[in-house]
């Protein structure tokens, strides 16, 4: 992997700050629930919602490559903030490779500076991993479209100014052929209640907090035509950066915890552990690099993103648990990070397509690639 001068700068500066300013109050905003306003301040300012966004947008017009390594940093410090970025990420790369040039010049210039933040809604329910199943219906009416359904786990959908909204638009056709429709719905952030629109609240989650996870419920609520749209290597990266985190804190407390009069990393049992972490890791790493390099050049990359996302978060829920055995009863107290990062990992295995569907997902594309 070959990075330049400008990217290095870039993930230099944002590991600089996540050292500098994450590092001493994340525990504290994520055992409070808190959303870190002050931190997503920082990360405007440091252009972050605008990484790959082009210049002529007012974005900073970098590749996958650098996002990646990016988000590996931002994790490294706590999870939910690469949370507030890659929903808002995803909706970005969709309005710029499948918008009209009306919506890339309104939407795209106000989300490189974050002054307007996305999220983005697919799951329901009842429907995950199986599209298809998807209930919430869009009725063209006029001008405009219609809304009535159920979302959940929408990350931002509170805060989030627009949401990337999946819909069934041909609930005539065929059981697995639904006419689907992707929308950017404009919405009051931070309002609970809205005409056609209301989110009862923050879901409460075992971990990954700070960052609001809502329900969506629309029942009649209004977007114009002209929202149609056009009219995976995001959780990889998250989880190398937890699982390089919790392998971080495992190994300084082994060179700093003392038993039976040498600190725990001279012990050989503590010493395999190490080495498996952190091999693992920088396989993880590379998987997701590699994805990510081929998404860039513009090479289908769905059998590598898959590979990536499936052993890196394995790879994090493993390190994770890893660390805080290596931390012993104080890997299980809030006042160190491995107990926060154990809490998390276990999100990346659920989130954006499971892990038992990208083996399968995997699977097929071999077979397409090693036909008899």
């Amino acid at each position: 992997m070959t990075t330049t001068v400008e990217q290095r700068e870039v993930v230099a500066t944002a590991r600089e700050w996540v050292e500098r300013e994450v590092y001493p109050v994340a525990s504290d905003y994520e055992h409070a629930d808190e959303f870190p306003a002050p931190l997503v301040e920082d990360m405007k300012a440091l252009g972050l919602f605008g990484v790959t966004i082009p210049e002529r947008y007012g974005g900073l017009g970098l590749d996958l490559l650098t996002y990646v390594l990016i988000q590996i940093e931002l994790s490294r410090g706590w999870m939910s903030l690469s949370g507030v970025l890659n929903t808002h990420f995803i909706s970005a790369w969709m309005i710029e490779t499948h918008g009209t040039e009306e919506q890339r010049e309104l939407y795209l210039p106000r989300m490189a500076t974050g002054e307007l933040r996305f999220a983005y809604s697919m799951t329901e329910p009842h429907a995950g991993s199986d599209v298809q199943s998807i209930r919430t219906r869009a009725v063209r009416e006029g001008d405009e479209f219609v809304i009535t359904g159920q979302k959940m786990w929408a990350t931002n959908g509170l805060r989030a100014g627009a949401i990337m909204l999946l819909a069934v638009t041909d609930p005539d056709a065929e059981p697995r052929h639904k006419g689907m429709t992707a929308f950017i719905v404009e919405k009051e952030p931070e309002v609970e209640e809205q005409p056609g629109l209301r989110i009862p609240g923050k879901l409460s989650k075992l971990g990954y907090k700070g960052v609001e996870t809502t329900e969506l419920l629309f029942d009649g609520f209004r977007t114009p035509r002209a929202s149609v749209l056009g009219g995976d290597s995001g959780i990889a990266a998250r989880a190398v950066g937890i699982a390089t985190r919790a392998f971080e804190e495992a190994i300084r407390y082994a060179q700093q915890r003392e038993t039976f009069g040498k600190p725990i990393a001279q012990h050989q049992a503590v010493q395999l552990k190490l080495a498996q972490m952190a091999t693992k890791i920088e396989a993880a790493r590379l998987l997701t690099l590699q994805a990510a390099e081929r998404k860039s050049a513009g090479d289908r990359a769905d059998l590598e993103a898959g590979m990536a996302k499936l052993f890196a978060t394995e790879t994090a829920q493993e390190v994770a648990l890893e660390a805080m055995r290596i931390h012993g009863g104080y890997g299980y107290s809030p006042e160190f990070v491995v107990e926060r990062i154990y809490r998390d990992a276990p999100l990346l295995i659920l989130g954006e397509g499971s892990n038992e569907i990208q083996q399968l997902l995997i699977a097929r594309r071999l077979l397409e690639r090693y036909p008899v």
